[in-house]
């Protein structure tokens, strides 16, 4: 039994520990109830009750109670037996309710017939509050009694009661937001936990500027809400402390340092910059744009000729004359015919390279063609020297086919992977070596 006191003692210190929410800590309990004796001569008693109780937590309290049993004998009551309790009551529900369940327990010392020793107690009960401070509580229990001579034998005396009484609450007035000011005086009564609050409980706001210091990331010097109490002397929407320019002019965009935003990265801000997609690496003048050093309309660098103006369709370069032997043989050029991978059929997407050969020897009959196969270098070497002879065969038919005479066609020679006009290590490369080209001769 004494190992059972030390238990609740150290459960009850332990609990004090939370913290405390309710309005009222304290609560003196006045009650009246009945008791009977469950042993085999058992009898009925009124008991008076009085305890203390201390708010621990939202779930527990501390009671010091004292129940006392008048047995009646004859006509009168005479003092059956005292018996104080260290009880811990467990609160079923909160406080916002007005009925609130619970249960109890605890060590007591029970004075029983002129015999004296530990003993402990047990029950449920509810309580229903009228206001904050008044309540009507009803409980029943268990008391285990002590072992008492009686007559020759030696008994044990074990209890059950039910008691109904009220309980008043007295002590500090609510504080809800625990910042050490009531309720009835708080201005602010949501502050958060932990954070410093004035005489009428609200956040301090030592800077005056409207935002609490807690919130505040400069609480010494006033600054706008919108950026948590920070001041920004240049109107730009980024703090003073983060602004790597803090004398960004009104009205100019700027990114998240505060610096005038330079969407293209050319040193010119948006602000100011008149070609402001200029692509990256391009040397721009005072205005953003691309530098022009012939002014010819064609910036530097997509001027093949950036010294000397000429027309933008020439690339800047100035137009040269060409010669009779120039022209002529831009026009006997044609394209290379292209293939799929593996394939040495002509796609319908090339058609248009041998319809423009084939009109050039039907307008030229002094026009003779040689012919070149090429592949890719996937695969064995032979296989690609017979698919590049395959491709050469494609072409021909498609030649003479649309009224051409073999005899216009001077030679097809296959080269395989011989001769590529790219890299084989990309896919791209590869497909500029699947090729058959021509070479157009004047006889």
């Amino acid at each position: 039994m004494r190992k059972l006191l030390l238990l609740s003692l150290i459960l009850a210190l332990t609990a004090s520990s939370f913290a405390q929410t309710s309005d009222k800590k304290w609560g003196l309990g006045l009650g009246v109830g009945v008791y009977g004796t469950v042993t085999d001569n058992g009898g009925l008693g009124f008991m008076p009750e009085l305890y203390l109780s201390r708010y621990l937590s939202p779930r527990l309290d501390l009671m010091l109670k004292t129940d006392m049993g008048l047995f009646r004998s004859d006509l009168f009551h005479k003092l059956d037996l005292v018996n104080p309790f260290l009880d811990l009551r467990l609160k079923l529900s909160n406080e916002t309710k007005n009925l609130r369940p619970y249960l109890y327990a605890g060590p007591g010392l029970l004075w029983d017939n002129q015999e004296t020793g530990l003993n402990f107690n047990a029950g449920l009960g509810t309580k229903y509050y009228f206001n904050p401070g008044t309540a009507l509580y009803l409980d029943a229990g268990y008391i285990h009694g002590i072992e008492i001579t009686r007559g020759t034998n030696l008994v044990r005396d074990n209890f059950i009661k039910g008691t109904i009484g009220l309980e008043f609450a007295f002590g500090k007035t609510q504080d809800s937001d625990m910042d050490g000011v009531s309720d009835k005086k708080d201005k602010c009564p949501n502050t958060p936990a932990g954070v410093a609050v004035d005489e009428d409980g609200c956040p301090l706001d030592s800077d005056g500027d409207g935002v609490p210091d807690y919130l505040d990331d400069c609480p010494t010097v006033p600054g706008l809400t919108s950026l948590k109490g920070c001041p920004d002397a240049d109107g730009d929407g980024v703090a003073d402390k983060d602004d790597k320019c803090p004398d960004t002019p009104k009205g100019v965009k700027v990114d998240k340092d505060g610096c005038p935003l330079d969407t293209d990265k050319d040193g010119v801000h948006d602000g100011i910059d008149k070609c402001p997609g200029t692509p990256a690496g391009v040397v721009v003048d005072k205005d953003g744009c691309p530098v022009d050093t012939d002014g010819d309309g064609t910036p530097d660098y997509l001027d093949d000729c950036p010294t000397v103006a000429g027309p933008k369709e020439n690339k800047g370069c100035p137009v040269k004359e060409l010669t009779a032997e120039e022209i002529e043989a831009q026009k006997m050029k044609v394209e290379p015919v292209y293939f799929d991978f593996d394939k040495s059929a002509v796609k319908a997407i090339e058609k248009s390279k041998i319809d423009k050969l084939v009109t050039l020897l039907k307008e030229n009959s002094n026009y003779s063609v040689n012919i070149t196969g090429h592949a890719d270098n996937v695969g064995p070497d032979n296989y690609n020297m017979n698919l590049s002879k395959n491709r050469n065969a494609s072409v021909v038919r498609a030649i003479t086919a649309a009224g051409i005479k073999k005899n216009r066609i001077l030679s097809t020679k296959p080269l395989g992977e011989s001769s590529p006009a790219a890299t084989n290590d990309t896919e791209e490369g590869r497909a500029l070596n699947r090729r058959v080209e021509f070479e157009v001769i004047k006889k």
